[in-house]
């Protein structure tokens, strides 16, 4: 499989997600989740005119690109106009709401002053393995490429099959020319190439495409898979296309809860980010488990990291966060009470990643602040909603965690060393961390407050005398231990030399994630002259020239660009110590780097301001709405 690192657009429904390049090269394929599976190894499109070799679709000299998504909805529309042969071809691509079906329609349109002999080819690709080996059979109107548990059928709707070929096919595809005698076939990758027809100046044709996905459950038998993929190529596409515009554009507009203003293009820069935030979250989020992935896929390979489309509970924290701002409070519930539930260990905590679903993904050790965040997060919920029943129905999780977390921050403060030592939240470092001990902090005290509301809010009576004196007990022991803490982090994390406070008990860089001991866990005052010496010094060592922030010092990960994600955690800590036009220089920074469809990414190049690194991840997006609520009910 090629490494292909940059997820420019992202499409779907809640089975399926598409990823595709700047210039409508379509990357990734996911059904029936956004983390499992992907299918496509390769989807190249490419013309041939008139007598010509075939002209890349999406990577010709000659060709011109224009992408952008119809407004408020995840429908993407690519204009590629070839300037050698004056041909306009308009893709768009979507995915509607209740079908288990990508839709691509190409319109042709001949801008030349003779005529043009068009004809379309595909060459796909998709990922075979040893014990699930890919093979294609060829039908009406399109192919079936098929192993044991999926299928996907790609036919056409009135556009004539012009020829196929299934084996070989790499060889001599870019002729333009492609030809098999064999209508089935063992190869990953196959071709076909259809008939556009000859285009007169100014006439337009249209070519359709539907890839339709089947996990081959219940249909898994070739004259049934045949019969749907016929059925398939009658979907009306305009009106399947309006339905998916109209569903959309309500979903943005019912989750639009922020009124923000469009008066400079700096707002509308703001609008842009804020409404693909409430149309990506749909497409990262497990529907029928609650997890919610990271991102897209960026490198399956693993050359750069260790992968991202998977579900890590503090990420998630955060963004479970900007859902309720957003008011998708159900969702925020079914990850809690669903997703967490499920996965967390009989110790109480939770490993450090999953796939969506819920079954554990390839771990390296753990994180004790994901275990710590979900208690935080059980309690940040409730102080959104109100909802007493979601803290009773959490409560037996919640108490499993805090035991856990109990044990580990003991064994801490009384250097034990009896349980595994933890990574720190960038997983780059095992010990001892600021940032984990104060979402220990955090988590006892939204504990207590859970304690308390479950107490106030309980009928005589429905609280047995056992159980009355286990959260007293609780409570004595987690309000004891909230004063350790303090205590702990004040003795340890706090350099005297240095006059500022430290990452871990293990080295001296200066780390964004300090910050989390004051904004979100609030173990320390923004305020405390401690923390205001810190600050000064993340300015002098973590601050670039472009006004971004890198995550720490000595960052080489990907060039150690500055990350969203960090100059926003800046903003918050700004905007607690009312400093609003600091915090607004930081949100502009994330504003400027953001990418013309309104995604942003892990990191920023610091020398072209661009989004080079998973683009559409979750937690920068979740940091950008929980700033902009701040900034606007300041």
């Amino acid at each position: 499989m090629k490494d292909k690192y940059l997820n420019d657009a992202i499409i779907g429904n809640k089975k399926i997600v598409a990823s595709y390049t700047s210039k409508g090269e379509l990357l990734r394929l996911y059904y029936p989740t956004p983390d499992y599976k992907q299918y496509i190894d390769y989807w190249y499109a490419g013309l041939k005119i008139n007598d010509s070799c075939l002209v890349n679709l999406y990577d010709d000299i000659n060709n011109e690109y224009n992408q952008y998504y119809t407004e408020d909805t995840n429908v993407l529309n690519t204009q590629i106009r070839n300037t050698y042969f004056n041909l306009k071809v308009n893709q768009l691509d979507f995915v509607p709401m209740k079908k288990n079906v990508l839709v691509k329609r190409y319109e042709f349109v001949n801008e030349n002053n003779i005529d043009l002999n068009v004809k379309f080819l595909l060459h796909s690709k998709l990922l075979s393995e040893e014990n699930n080996p890919v093979s294609c059979k060829i039908i009406d109107q399109g192919m079936v490429q098929y192993s044991h548990d999926f299928t996907i059928s790609t036919v056409s709707k009135n556009t004539k099959l012009e020829s196929f070929q299934i084996n070989d096919t790499s060889s001599n595809i870019h002729t333009g020319a492609i030809w098999d005698k064999d209508y089935i076939g063992m190869s990953a990758d196959s071709s076909m190439s259809y008939d556009i027809g000859i285009l007169k100046p100014k006439e337009k044709k249209e070519l359709i495409l539907y890839l339709w996905l089947n996990d081959n459950k219940e249909t898994y038998k070739l004259d049934d898979i045949q019969k749907q993929s016929k059925e398939i190529s009658k979907i009306d596409v305009e009106k399947e296309l309006a339905s998916t515009v109209k569903y959309w554009r309500k979903y943005v507009k019912e989750h639009e809860t922020l009124e923000l203003k469009e008066n400079t293009d700096y707002d509308k820069k703001i609008k842009n980010i804020y409404h693909r935030t409430i149309l990506l979250y749909p497409l990262l989020t497990n529907e029928e488990t609650g997890g919610i992935s990271a991102s897209i896929e960026v490198d399956e390979n693993k050359t750069q990291c260790g992968r991202y489309s998977y579900c890590w509970t503090r990420d998630a924290v955060f963004v479970t966060n900007a859902l309720d701002i957003l008011g998708m409070e159900k969702e925020t519930e079914k990850f809690y009470k669903s997703f967490c539930k499920n996965t967390q260990s009989e110790t109480g905590m939770w490993e450090q990643r999953f796939f969506t679903d819920g079954r554990l993904a390839p771990c390296w050790g753990y994180q004790i602040d994901e275990t710590a965040s979900v208690i935080y997060g059980v309690w940040k919920h409730y102080e959104k909603t109100k909802n007493v029943k979601f803290l009773k129905d959490n409560l037996k999780m919640l108490e499993k965690a805090s035991k856990f977390l109990q044990q580990y921050i003991e064994d801490i403060i009384n250097q034990k060393n009896q349980m595994h030592v933890s990574y720190d939240l960038w997983e780059m470092h095992e010990g001892i961390h600021l940032y984990s001990v104060a979402s220990i902090y955090a988590a006892f005290d939204a504990m207590i407050k859970t304690y308390e509301v479950i107490e106030e809010n309980s009928e005589e009576g429905s609280i047995n005398r056992l159980k009355q004196e286990n959260i007293a007990k609780q409570k004595e022991i987690l309000v004891k231990l909230i004063d350790e803490i303090k205590e702990y982090v004040m003795k340890t994390f706090y350099d005297e030399n240095m006059n500022c406070f430290r990452r871990n008990t293990e080295d001296l860089k200066t780390d964004i994630s300090i910050l989390g001991a004051v904004t979100p866990f609030g173990l320390i005052s923004p305020k405390e002259k401690k923390m205001a010496n810190t600050v000064e010094k993340i300015n002098l060592t973590l601050r670039t020239y472009t006004g971004g922030y890198k995550r720490f010092e000595e960052d080489h990960y990907r060039n150690g660009n500055p990350w969203p994600i960090a100059t926003l955690w800046m903003a918050l800590y700004y905007i607690e110590i009312k400093e609003y036009k600091k915090a607004k220089e930081c949100m502009d920074f994330v504003v400027a780097s953001s990418t013309s469809h309104g995604f942003l990414a892990e990191q920023v190049d610091n020398n072209t301001m661009e989004s080079n690194w998973v683009i559409g991840l979750g937690w920068s997006h979740a940091m950008f709405i929980i700033v902009l609520e701040k900034l606007m009910n300041r």
